[in-house]
């Protein structure tokens, strides 16, 4: 079993859902943390419970947690204030200031904070579970998300090198620049050592694993098709696919025999995925996952075909 495992795939085909059945299955042995990083963050609405950005108890041995990435980034720019306001004359703290809330709307500020928690979840307070199982956004967001350790690494470095080429020409801005240590650049290669890390754990396959979920239809199918290949290209351990709410052509009612029928090609196509390592079909069941009993149920299912 990978300490790390994550549930992707399409919006709607059950990913909250089938993460969930296997954190609970996979505590009846371990100590689990299930991790949301989907901003829908259904985890509450599954469970019955606030859950919030706080690791919470959900059972003996399964907790839960929901990241929110506004909150993240939010917090990650007053920790950057943080880290300056010794480095910085003070009658220039406020523009610096401004400048970094600025830098808070750029394009992927959410993902690199997202990213930095989830690096905070495996590489510290993930430390006293023997598994962590995350329930990703849709597909597009969560690809981006896996490839940000090799561009954070390549954007650091870059950091680094400018900040060496300055340490000659100290910055108006800078205060006391006397020969010591510098701390900015310090702190540049702690975040460089630690990015390093967690790419090492992504790609090691006896340490993490990248299961899909998916539906029997043609979109999803193709979403699943273009995620495997992209997950590959960025040397990701693939898992499972979980194939949920397959029909069968045993159905009584013409209308469940012919959407049976209408599955069959696509179950094919998603059998056939190069890279995937094991596939699970799930039936479609026919109450909705509304409350703890029909869960206890849905896991009884996830759990016989796991196993199987």
């Amino acid at each position: 079993m990978s300490r790390i495992r994550f549930f992707g795939g399409k919006g709607g085909v059950g990913k909250t859902t089938v993460a969930a059945a296997y954190a609970a299955h996979q505590a009846g042995q371990n100590r689990v943390l299930l991790v949301s990083t989907d901003p829908a963050h259904n985890l509450s609405d599954l469970f019955r419970r606030k859950i919030g950005p706080k690791i919470t108890a959900i059972d003996d041995r399964l907790d839960a947690i929901e990241i929110d990435a506004e909150k993240e980034a939010h917090r990650y720019i007053e920790e950057v204030k943080s880290n300056l306001k010794e480095q910085v004359r003070p009658a220039l703290l406020e523009e610096v200031h401004r400048h970094i809330d600025m830098a808070r709307h750029s394009p992927g500020a959410n993902e690199s904070a997202l990213f930095d928690r989830i690096t905070r979840l495996i590489l510290e307070e993930g430390s006293g579970y023997d598994l962590l199982v995350f329930d990703t956004a849709p597909t597009g967001h969560t690809l981006r998300l896996v490839s940000l350790p090799e561009m954070m690494g390549v954007w650091v470095d870059g950091l680094i090198g400018r900040r060496k080429s300055l340490k000659d020409e100290t910055p108006s801005w800078v205060k006391d620049p006397q020969d010591k240590p510098d701390p900015i650049l310090e702190k540049l290669n702690q975040r460089k050592v630690r990015f390093s890390r967690v790419r090492e754990i992504l790609h090691d396959q006896s340490q993490t694993s990248f299961s899909f979920v998916a539906i029997p239809e043609r979109l999803s199918v193709l979403e699943t098709q273009r995620a495997v290949e992209d997950l590959i290209q960025n040397r990701i351990p693939i898992g499972e696919l979980v194939i949920n709410k397959v029909l069968k052509a045993t159905s009584g009612e013409e209308f469940f025999r012919k959407r049976a029928r209408a599955q069959l090609p696509y179950l094919k196509q998603l059998h056939s995925i190069k890279g995937i390592e094991k596939c699970i079909e799930l039936p479609l069941l026919e109450f909705d996952i509304d409350d703890e009993t029909r869960f206890r149920d849905f896991c009884r299912v996830f759990t016989d075909r796991f196993t199987e």
